[in-house]
């Protein structure tokens, strides 16, 4: 199949499905669906001859649908992905990719018994400075990691504890599962699976039902640490990642936007130890992030391999997110 006849389908029309539909490409938007039919509708004129519904059952069995991107409410995730997967098409689906690891396995199952392709949208790996970082890591300028420490957080607006991720039924918890399974990501990414959880999740602010802050210490076998915090209480939006290693320091911070210039500073340690050689690197372009994670699935695709961030790598991010629930008294899956 060539890469210019493929058809995609976006299920889940809102601020995510608008961002996705614009990043496309040379693939051929051919359906939209989404609850409310007039956002199915508004996104679907922006081609010509796209198929609008409020049924994405309708999507998946669609003929000239080869792609689905899911970027619905949290609680229909991975029930649309199920439901793509055995109609055989390849899927992107928004993190965290279902409210629990209950719901991911029979998922993981049916990708395994089909030719289907699932890629996990975990975008913020795409990010030109994360994407950087990752470069000093592979190339072994860091030596052996350490640790990293995190921090992900925004401020709400007003009506926030009415929106749908207040609602545990919708969202299947609160700024963990939110913000903070892009954290967990990242600091696997760099460090492994985690082997050991210690956490405390707590609702300070919002009169909701989920937590708006979480507190982590998880570590791998190999005692490397990543100590994060996610915050819904942040009131001036923030991003913050940093990576410590035997050889260096690297601090991503921002993420254009309402979260600052992007920014990479890398502190590289010298012989003599003392002040490190400094490089500070800035990226103040728009966010393409969403554009390369986009290209790389269609290069997938094309050569039929498997993403590099799948089901896989969400389930072990839920894995640390029900771990947390359970030692914070949060029980939004019983």
């Amino acid at each position: 199949m060539r890469e210019n006849t493929l058809g995609v389908a976006i299920v889940g029309c809102g601020l995510i499905g608008q961002k996705r539909a614009k990043v496309l490409g040379a693939v051929r938007l051919v359906a939209c669906a989404d609850v409310v039919l007039e956002r199915a509708k508004i996104l679907a004129q922006t081609s010509p001859g796209v198929f609008a519904t409020q049924d994405w059952r309708e999507i998946v069995d669609y003929s000239k649908v080869d792609i689905v991107i899911v970027s619905t409410t949290n609680n229909t995730l991975a029930e649309v992905t199920l439901g793509a997967v055995r109609a055989g098409k390849h899927v992107l689906v928004e993190k965290p990719g279902a409210r629990s690891c209950r719901e991911m396995e029979p998922v993981i199952e049916a990708v395994n018994r089909s030719g289907a392709l699932v890629r996990v949208g975990f975008n913020h790996r795409y990010h030109p400075a994360l994407r950087k970082a990752r470069e000093l890591f592979d190339s072994g300028a860091l030596g052996e990691m350490m640790f990293v420490r995190g921090r992900y957080g925004h401020g709400g607006r007003i009506g926030y504890e009415k929106e749908w991720r207040a609602n545990p039924s919708l969202s299947g918890g609160g700024e963990l599962i939110d913000q903070g399974v892009h954290l967990i990501d990242l600091a696997r990414w760099f460090l492994g699976d985690f082997s050991e959880v210690k956490a405390f999740a707590h609702t300070y602010f919002w009169n909701m039902p989920v937590e708006d802050n979480a507190f982590m210490l998880l570590k791998t076998p190999g005692n490397q640490t990543a100590f994060l915090h996610v915050s819904c209480t942040e009131w001036k939006n923030l991003f913050s990642f940093e990576i410590y290693s035997r050889h260096a320091k690297v601090h991503i911070e921002g993420l254009g936007g309402s979260y600052g210039t992007e920014r990479l500073t890398y502190y590289k340690m010298l012989p003599q130890m003392g002040p490190p050689e400094t490089v500070i690197l800035e990226y103040p372009m728009e966010d393409n992030s969403w554009q390369i994670e986009f290209d790389e699935f269609l290069k997938d695709i094309e050569l039929g391999r498997s993403p590099s961030v799948g089901l896989n790598d969400a389930l072990a991010a839920l894995r640390v997110v029900e771990k947390i629930y359970a030692e914070s008294g949060y029980d939004y899956h019983s």
